[in-house]
């Protein structure tokens, strides 16, 4: 029942859109409703780390975003000539739906927009996590951590922020008269 009430309190994510939470307002929120399984799963989503797969849906979004990851690499790996086969990381499932909305990401020329077709496919897949009889679920939950890395991780990127990683990254080659 906890999970019940946290997931119908929590604000509406948009992808593009303002994270309504920092990740330690949500984590505070989920672990006082949810067990230490789940609030540590909903950590290392959060944290960009590897998931525990001691939860059945932690397991079920790791093996979904390994499946991404692995055909984001195939796709790299083939645009270089080259077999992705070294970059690959073992999977349980194999959906074509997601290597094809993958692969269609990287027809996209312009980087930018790539990245914003790969987050949605990300964004789609954390659906994936929500059993249809439960949507009230800590499952829910997972999902909404997933999607809010992704807001959270888009709302880092700026021409400003991009600017300045390139200044860093160029300093070393800038030649003063």
């Amino acid at each position: 029942m906890a999970a019940d009430y946290l997931i119908s309190s929590l604000q509406p994510l948009d992808i593009d859109g303002a994270a309504p939470y920092t990740p330690a307002r949500f984590l505070a929120m989920c672990r006082d409703q949810l067990s230490s399984i789940q609030a540590d799963a909903l950590a290392a989503v959060l944290d960009g780390r590897p998931v525990p797969t001691d939860w059945t849906a932690a397991a079920r979004w790791r093996d979904l975003e390994d499946q991404i990851r692995n055909a984001a690499a195939a796709e790299r790996a083939r645009a270089q000539g080259q077999d992705p086969a070294r970059w690959r990381h073992p999977v349980d499932g194999c959906s074509l739906y997601w290597a094809n909305r993958v692969a269609a990401a990287f027809q996209e020329k312009d980087p930018a927009k790539r990245d914003r077709q790969l987050d949605q496919v990300r964004w789609d897949a954390a659906g994936e996590l929500v059993p249809p009889a439960a949507p009230l679920s800590a499952a829910a939950a997972l999902a909404y951590a997933v999607r809010l890395a992704i807001v959270l991780r888009r709302q880092a990127l700026s021409a400003d922020a991009g600017n300045a990683v390139f200044d860093r990254l160029t300093a070393a080659t800038k030649i003063e008269f």
